[in-house]
């Protein structure tokens, strides 16, 4: 620990005091009566300490409970793409080359608890808190770039299929793919999470998304419809499940310890993040929803547009205060930012704010991880649990807490900026999207891997379902062959199932097939398919991923020969 420099040994700014300011004369021992006890009620230090500590864990996280926080900055670059921003977007963090917004990034696991392993299978969270001069603005996605589910009612279900079973509480494959095998949209997240990028290397070699759609808005209010990407400069890395097993066997937090300890010897990881954009409307030139988070934009057709990098530069302090006390939600945007109605995006906006209220407090925003630090804060928000301050403006009347008031107390923003986006008819509803196209974006995803990726993805594959029961297996490799002659042949072998044995399944109930699909159907595991690398562009499936072993892992992924994103996409 380090020392005040200015404090010799002993004197008096290291004296041990509680949270009143009391000095602690004895941190030995209780107050008793004699030196065998009873211990006495009014033991004042002791029960502060002790109940202190009986609460000094807070309830962890339901998903993504164990992660590593650190600090950094976004520098842009004035531009999106080769425009200025400002012909998209009015925030004003975008708009002067060379500007730099500080940040704080959490990266995750989902599923396990707060002690498990950081190499276990599983999508990584890419949560990044922006502290800009209008506020905080919180970019919460993942490593992947899409996700099980498109509709947030959904999401519960899903969460529980992957968590361990309430029984036995183990992770079970049969109640994952029972699960998945109902729920045919899943099939394109599945790919990308059983191939190899399901276990990045590290969180240094990993991309991130923002997954679902949100709208940019210029100063002129019109809209577009924006996908969010970063991509690491130091490239993909990633590991097979036999050389993940390896590192597990000795750190569970491999990932965390690698990005700790690069940023303490000045390896500061980069990230180059790119927006797609897309006119906002709902496109239905094409064959899938453009605000469906189980799909992808192709990158041919809306390509990524440059604005700026993302530098981290600063470990946190102290892990609980900034850790597992940091709170994002994608309801936090700022002016010139705003949501699509992406089904998922729209539920977890009430979700994530809603959750850590319970889990941190009623005044979670006022802690310091997560105030908006480079904006001023006045509301007529008090009391609480745990609430220490009020947020007065200055020279607020304190004794008013309401609006509207004519005694000096707080006003609306004499500024309503405008807001033009598409009007909207449609009859009150509970349906899903019409353009659902469940297997083309997962065959895409499966032609576009390296020949290492598909081959563990195949393995990995095979692997699980052989542990599942027969019906979940043949619905599995049903949709499987739907999506690609190759994919669902070679898993099928492994589970010794053909073609043959499945054809006669009926689709699911209330799932629509595509005429492509029916036409498919008729030739199942026939239909002549290639793995054609040219579907969707270099970036999204395509980046070179790097196979890591243990070793490198386990060394800190030192002089590892990755290429950064950037490179990879030219060539």
């Amino acid at each position: 620990m380090a020392k005040n420099p200015k404090a010799p040994s002993g004197t008096s700014d290291q004296v041990l005091t509680n949270r009143q300011g009391h000095p602690i004369t004895n941190n030995q021992s209780q107050r008793t009566v004699g030196s065998r006890g009873p211990a006495t009620l009014e033991n004042y230090q002791f029960l502060e300490k002790i109940t202190h500590f009986d609460r000094e864990r807070i309830p962890e996280r339901v998903v993504h409970a164990r992660g590593f926080v650190c600090y950094g900055e976004l520098e842009v670059t004035g531009k999106i793409g080769d425009e200025p921003a400002s012909k998209y977007t009015r925030a004003k963090l975008f708009q002067t080359a060379g500007k730099k917004t500080p940040l704080a990034i959490r990266f995750s696991t989902v599923i396990g608890g707060r002690d498990s392993s950081e190499v276990a299978r599983d999508p990584r969270g890419f949560a990044v808190k922006f502290y800009t001069e209008d506020g905080n603005w919180d970019l919460v996605g993942n490593n992947l770039a899409v996700f099980f589910i498109r509709d947030a009612i959904k999401f519960p279900d899903v969460i529980h299929s992957l968590k361990p079973d309430p029984v036995t509480f183990r992770q079970e494959p049969n109640r994952i793919f029972d699960f998945m095998s109902q729920t045919p949209e899943s099939m394109h997240m599945l790919t990308h999470l059983f191939s190899p990028r399901g276990i990045p290397a590290s969180y240094r070699h990993m991309e991130g998304f923002g997954v679902n759609t949100y709208k940019m808005v210029n100063a002129q209010g019109d809209t577009v419809l924006v996908k969010y990407h970063f991509h690491p400069r130091c490239g993909l890395a990633s590991l097979t499940a036999e050389e993940a097993a390896k590192v597990q066997g000795q750190d569970l937090g491999s990932a965390s310890k690698d990005l700790y300890e690069a940023i303490e010897r000045g390896e500061h990881p980069q990230w180059d993040m790119y927006v797609q954009i897309m006119e906002d409307y709902d496109h239905p030139e094409l064959d899938w929803d453009p605000l469906d988070d189980t799909k992808i934009w192709p990158e041919k057709d809306f390509p990524l547009r440059h604005v700026g990098v993302m530098t981290l530069n600063r470990n946190v302090e102290d892990h609980f205060n900034e850790n597992e006390q940091i709170a994002m939600g994608t309801g936090v945007l700022v002016d010139g930012l705003d949501f699509s109605d992406d089904k998922m995006l729209v539920g977890r906006t009430f979700s994530y704010s809603d959750t850590q209220r319970y889990r941190v407090g009623t005044n979670y925003l006022q802690l310091p991880v997560n105030q908006a630090k480079n904006a001023k804060v006045s509301t007529n928000l008090n009391g609480g649990q745990m609430s220490y301050r009020r947020d007065l403006a200055p020279g607020q009347n304190p004794h008013i807490n309401f609006e509207p008031s004519i005694h000096n107390g707080l006003h609306e923003s004499p500024r309503e900026e405008p807001n033009n986006p598409p009007e909207i008819h449609g009859r009150l509803t509970r349906s899903v999207i019409e353009r659902r196209n469940d297997y083309i974006h997962a065959r895409g995803r499966y032609c576009t891997m390296m020949d290492w990726e598909r081959d563990d993805l195949v393995l990995n594959m095979g692997t699980l379902l052989a542990q599942c029961e027969r019906d979940v297996q043949e619905r599995m490799v049903w949709h499987l062959l739907l999506v690609h002659d190759d994919y669902g042949t070679r898993v099928g072998e492994m589970l010794g199932i053909k073609a043959d044995d499945v054809k006669a399944l009926p689709p699911l109930p209330k799932q629509v097939l595509t005429d492509e699909d029916k036409r498919r159907l008729q030739n199942l595991g026939r239909n002549g398919d290639k793995i054609d690398p040219a579907v969707w562009g270099q970036w999204t499936s395509s980046v070179k991923n790097y196979k890591a072993s243990a070793e490198e892992v386990l060394g800190g992924m030192r002089n590892v020969p990755t290429k950064p994103a950037t490179r990879q996409a030219a060539e």
